[in-house]
């Protein structure tokens, strides 16, 4: 059997394996992760998400507490992500009529050896599904999407800013 050996994935071993990589020679730097996602919806939902008529309850404010929730598991939900020590979580949810729905972008920080973008990323996404579950008796057509990271900072690799941000 011919083994390939992944170019430049560092959770794979040279025969395949997965593994969590060392981290522990790299110096501790202050990372930062902003990722954005969004939730398109009828008019007359995202009405009803503003005005507090959802019948779960306050749907933004519920969906940002799971977002925060979300990024602190982040190691528990994705495999091979280091758990981390975050120092900050911020989810901002804002309507956009021209969805028409609801924008969601997280910002983790936090001073350690490793990124945090996939904490970033799986707070959007949590954000993004408690909002589709707290309101999808009034709406089953909408859609999440644009899911990505759109900067970060710190470490060996430097500085990332998504292009489309200029």
């Amino acid at each position: 059997m011919t083994t390939v050996e992944p170019q430049g994935l560092t959770h794979i071993g040279a025969s395949g394996e997965a593994h969590m990589v060392d981290v522990s020679g790299k110096d501790d730097t202050i990372r930062l992760a902003v990722a954005e996602g969004y939730v398109r919806m009828k008019p007359e939902t995202l009405s009803t998400i503003r005005d507090g008529n959802a019948k779960k309850g306050d749907v933004i404010g519920t969906a940002r507490i799971a977002g925060i929730m979300a990024a602190k598991q982040t190691s528990n939900l994705i495999p091979l992500c280091h758990p981390l020590m975050l120092s900050k979580v911020t989810v901002d949810v804002l309507e956009d009529a021209n969805l028409p729905g609801l924008r969601i972008e997280a910002t983790v920080k936090l001073t350690g050896k490793t990124g945090v973008e996939m904490e970033a990323l799986t707070a959007v996404s949590i954000t993004c599904l408690t909002i589709y579950d707290m309101a999808k008796a009034v709406d089953k057509t909408m859609e999440i999407g644009g899911i990505r990271v759109l900067e970060k900072s710190g470490g060996k690799s430097g500085n990332f800013r998504h292009p489309e941000l200029g």
